[in-house]
């Protein structure tokens, strides 16, 4: 099955590792300069390049499936929500997540996973590379990457999980 929803993708040729996704998002959901804060994560692969990764919304979520308190759940537009009073931060859906996008939230014993800002994402207006990072489906986005094989390796993954 392919997938249609939304999400942020970043092409690894066009990412220069900057970290301002971060910045943009921490002040965005955390009201602070601290990327602890960042729902978005660049992972450097020196030599090869940059990536910035959030949540790729898995068809099978194995992050949901894991919880043992039912506090991460898939919205109704397929978005992973966290319910901060649920959630017990064992990290379980930390560990089962193959893209490192669930992160322990700095202040609450909770954790956070990005939620794309309700279809408007900050760390992709505020990008300064063009379409190093971009908010759509992969298929959308795919015609941009130079490395078609990057494209069928995430696409690959998301369908796996």
């Amino acid at each position: 099955m392919k997938l249609s929803r939304a999400y942020v993708i970043c092409d690894p040729d066009r990412c220069l590792g900057c970290q301002i996704c971060e910045l943009a998002c921490s002040v965005t959901k955390g009201k602070s300069s601290d990327t602890l804060f960042s729902r978005i994560h660049v992972v450097n692969f020196e030599p090869i390049g940059s990536m910035a990764l959030a949540c790729v919304l898995c068809e099978k979520a194995p992050c949901v499936a894991v919880c043992p308190t039912d506090a991460l759940f898939r919205g109704e537009t397929g978005i992973i929500h966290v319910d901060e009073d649920k959630c017990n931060g064992c990290a379980l859906c930390m560990e089962v997540c193959k893209f490192g996008a669930i992160t322990p939230h700095p202040t609450k014993r909770a954790v956070a996973i990005c939620d794309f800002c309700d279809g408007d994402p900050e760390c992709v207006k505020l990008c300064p590379f063009e379409d190093a990072l971009t908010f759509g489906t992969l298929e959308d986005a795919a015609p941009k990457f130079k490395r078609k094989k990057v494209v069928q390796l995430l696409q690959n993954l998301i369908e796996e999980s």
